[in-house]
């Protein structure tokens, strides 16, 4: 009889010998990783021996006594019973070793001589077991029970009836583990923080259920698997489904299907490894597979987008630009699913408002996304939206985000220009994905009017964009388009949001302006007045001058709201830019704007602006001095009936307005003169001949204006005298000798109104000079030192008595000689025609022809 069982007897010997091996590593203090993949080994071994031994009818026919059959019975039996003690061992102590029921299935599936239902029967008793043992317990280390439930429930659908029996029993107890498990961590929550009874995962299975449901009974193993399992382990029953449809024969797969189709239609929104499943759809379709097996991996797509579409797009715009055929192919399975039309819109716009090469942080994405070190997403968005605005639902959904996927497109057009995707791709998704955008929102006309002006072409020249923004608005508006009003209310939501890149609002600026042009000529609605105010002190400059721009264009209308003081405000706080252009532009706009503006406004701004050109006239920029001082001549002459209002800021202004027309450049020494012209009224200044070019005098000019602002302001000596003194600091060697020469001039004329504190201030001032780098104005500031010192010796009268000459303007004209005999940087006629003129002015004779001692002839 040994002879003749001598195979059995070797693998009962062998079994006892992988248990021991196998208690022997579960007891010792081996690193659980190790432990487990060294049980795992020989518990695989152990495996092959005993369920490759023959049925154990085939045992039975080599006996030949009723004794020998009893003895085989049992040396069958107990071979079995060895192995599931082993296992029962090893669960007893830790769950997690479960695991091994999963590879058992997965090493019975591959050679079928092995006693499956053996197998399963065994499985199943430990599950039962587990079951039992699990009760009571707050967590459970189980990680396998996604994968096992898998294997399970195929296993359900065996062709064998004596295989599914089992294996229904199995997945049953299995569903138990979950369930006992999920109870008790709810009592154990509700005991330890203290929830309220009635709390709903306190009872949350309310079906119960029997094996019998589960055999060949998809439906029933969907329902129970889908309810009962969390996430993190149906992940991997979905998972492991996946796997089943992709790499069995035909028939496993269809079944495989049919479980997973019924599981994602009701449970679906539990998977939260959607983008996973996704990436190895994609990775299965670049295989070559039978059609049906092609046709379920899409559907799976399609059933994915339906409960969870943001994961499936994300995923999806992951992949390298430009995409493929099999993403675009999973992009048309995305289409199809209609009902998450406006999520996935939603998801795409969210991308699509990104720039290209650059990372978003407010994208939540698994990794980073691509083309090299770029993020591409925003391109293969629009490339996406090229297939799925091309489905009818979708284009009706389209409808609800029509003004944000306009603006997002149009952007894109830039960015695509920027990086010159050509060099990837001739196609321009962007430029594509918009046109049909406009002819799925009934906007064909518009499409057409700018396919005739030859937009779209033009658009891939980044040059173009701005004036390409300009035309679709304008087009747009032209079409009387009817979505006008979210488009409208979009734009402004947009322009409130905080700091954006510099293209965004430069569109966003752009468009709607446009739109506020063509569809309000009158009234001007006020809620947008506040988005200029905004617009013009922009820290982008480009945005600054558009709106200026705009604001100069619609003066007729805007003049005609009530708040428009703000508006002007805000523009001239503009003139502190540090952009030129946007000086310039916010000066002609407010030009604009004074020349429509009522006489009370203007007569309550008048100073203000006034004082906003006098900072302007000392400014670097030549053409921003010119302008300045222009607009302050035109200032004074539209408001010449508010002289009393503006006299000091004249008075201040005269500095500026006598040093520059020193200016080296043309334009503003000739604003300057026109300036002083219209400013002549307000001092009784009546010898502006003297500013012709024929007869023009440096020296000529100061004395002949100095002695006038004495006899008319001899109290604002102080202040005329101070403002100099501040262009002594100047950088430019023409402001420094113009000042130097007005100083000793003020000095020589208002002598006896000067008071001794404020000559001490002129001397230190005046001191500085002494070491100019500049010869000529280091001798004139020699000059004006001593004069200073000479002055300061005459000053004799109390404070209080100068005071109060200045007070009554007391002064008398002073008969002096030209002090520095300095004709000017531009001293047009012959010197005989200068001293006729002099002479003229003085009432004597030529200053060549006469002696004097005054300091003149020190110099």
């Amino acid at each position: 009889m040994e002879m003749k069982n001598n195979d059995i007897w070797n693998i009962f010997c062998k079994v006892l010998s992988h248990q021991t091996m196998i208690l022997a590593v579960n007891s010792s203090f081996v690193d659980p990783l190790e432990q487990f993949d060294t049980q795992l080994t020989t518990a695989e071994e152990c495996f092959k021996n005993v369920f490759s031994m023959p049925d154990l009818e085939t045992l039975k026919k080599r006996q030949t006594t009723p004794d020998d059959i009893q003895d085989i019975e049992e040396l069958y039996e107990i071979i079995l019973t060895t192995f599931e003690n082993t296992l029962l061992i090893l669960v007893s102590k830790d769950l997690y070793k479960l695991q091994l029921l999963r590879e058992m299935i997965i090493w019975m599936n591959r050679e079928t001589s092995y006693l499956q239902e053996r197998v399963m029967n065994i499985i199943g008793r430990v599950l039962k077991f587990s079951s039992r043992k699990i009760k009571g317990r707050t967590s459970v280390d189980a990680p396998c029970m996604g994968h096992l439930a898998t294997e399970l429930a195929m296993l359900c659908n065996h062709d064998d009836l004596s295989i599914v029996v089992p294996s229904s029993l199995a997945i049953y107890y299995l569903l138990c583990i979950v369930k006992y498990q999920n109870e008790d961590l709810c009592a154990y929550m509700m005991m330890e923080l203290h929830l309220p009874e009635n709390c709903s995962c306190s009872a949350p299975f309310e079906n119960e259920f029997v094996p019998t449901m589960f055999q060949r009974n998809n439906a029933a193993i969907a329902m129970y698997v889908g309810e009962y399992l969390p996430p993190y382990l149906l992940n991997d029953f979905v998972y492991g489904l996946l796997k089943k449809l992709c790499n069995t024969p035909l028939k496993t797969a269809t079944k495989a299907a049919s479980l997973l189709r019924l599981v994602l239609e009701d449970y679906g929104s539990k998977v939260t490894r959607a983008a996973l499943i996704v990436d190895y759809i994609r990775k299965q379709l670049k295989i070559k597979l039978p059609n049906s097996i092609r046709h379920q991996l899409l559907q799976t797509v399609t059933l994915l987008t339906r409960t969870c579409p943001q994961k499936v797009v994300f995923q999806l715009l992951d992949y390298t630009f430009p995409v493929d055929s099999t993403v675009l192919e999973m992009w048309k399975a995305v289409s199809s699913e209609i009902d998450s039309s406006p999520l996935v819109l939603k998801t795409i716009l969210t991308v699509l408002k990104g720039k290209p090469g650059q990372m978003e942080a407010n994208i939540t994405t698994l990794k980073r996304f691509s083309l090299g070190d770029a993020n591409m997403m925003p391109v293969t968005a629009a490339q996406a939206l090229c297939t799925l605005l091309s489905v009818p639902e979708y284009k009706k959904a389209a409808a609800q985000f029509f003004p944000q996927l306009l603006i997002a497109l149009i952007l894109q057009l830039h960015y695509n220009s920027e990086m010159n995707l050509q060099n990837v791709t001739e196609q321009c998704f962007a430029q594509e994905a918009l046109r049909l955008l406009l002819r799925s929102s009934g906007l064909q006309q518009v499409d057409d009017d700018l396919q005739k002006a030859d937009c779209w072409n033009q658009f891939s020249n980044v040059i173009f964009h701005h004036y390409g923004v300009y035309v679709i608005a304008k087009t747009l508006s032209e079409h009387n388009f009817t979505q006008f009003p979210e488009t409208l209310q979009y734009l402004y939501k947009l322009s409130l949001e905080g700091p954006r890149r510099t293209e965004d609002s430069v569109t966003t600026v752009i468009f709607l302006t446009e739109l506020l042009n063509n569809f309000f000529k009158d009234p001007f609605p006020q809620e947008f007045l506040a988005l200029f105010r905004t617009w013009v002190n922009d820290p982008n400059p480009t945005v600054s001058k558009l709106s200026l721009q705009k604001i100069s264009s619609m003066s007729v209308v805007i003049n005609k709201v009530s708040n428009v003081k703000e508006l002007i405000l805000c523009i001239m706080e503009s003139f502190s830019s540090k952009d030129k252009t946007v000086i310039i532009q916010a000066m002609n706009t407010l030009r604009k704007l004074l020349s429509g503006v009522n006489k009370v406004t203007y007569s309550f701004l008048c100073g203000r602006i006034a004082s906003s050109y006098y900072l302007l006239m000392d400014h670097k920029t030549s053409s921003i001095r010119a302008m300045a001082i222009r607009h302050f001549g035109e200032l004074l002459q539209e408001m010449n009936q508010y002289t009393w209002m503006l006299k000091p800021i004249v008075i201040k202004a005269m500095v500026p307005l006598i040093l520059f027309l020193e200016d080296t450049e043309i334009t503003v020494v000739r604003a300057c003169k026109s300036t002083l012209n219209i400013c002549a009224p307000y001092f009784k200044w009546q010898s502006s001949a003297l500013l012709q070019d024929e007869y023009y005098h440096y020296e000529l000019v100061v004395l002949s204006i100095c002695n006038c602002l004495f006899n008319s302001y001899g109290n604002y000596i102080s202040e005329i005298i101070y403002a100099t003194l501040e262009f002594l600091k100047s950088s430019r060697s023409y402001l420094r000798k113009a000042a130097v020469i007005l100083v000793g001039y003020l000095a020589k004329l208002g002598s006896y109104l000067l008071l001794r504190d404020e000559i001490e201030v002129m001397l230190k001032a005046m001191e500085k000079m002494l070491c100019d780098q500049d010869p000529s104005i280091k001798r004139m500031a020699d000059f004006t030192y001593m004069l200073f010192r000479e002055v300061a010796n005459e000053v004799k009268d109390s404070s209080l008595k100068q005071r109060f000459r200045r007070l009554l303007s007391f002064f008398q004209f002073k008969n002096i000689p030209l002090l520095y005999s300095y004709k000017g940087r531009e001293a047009f006629g012959s010197f005989n025609e200068i001293e006729e003129h002099v002479t003229e002015f003085k009432g004597e004779e030529p200053i060549s022809s006469k002696s004097t001692t005054e300091p003149s002839n020190a110099t």
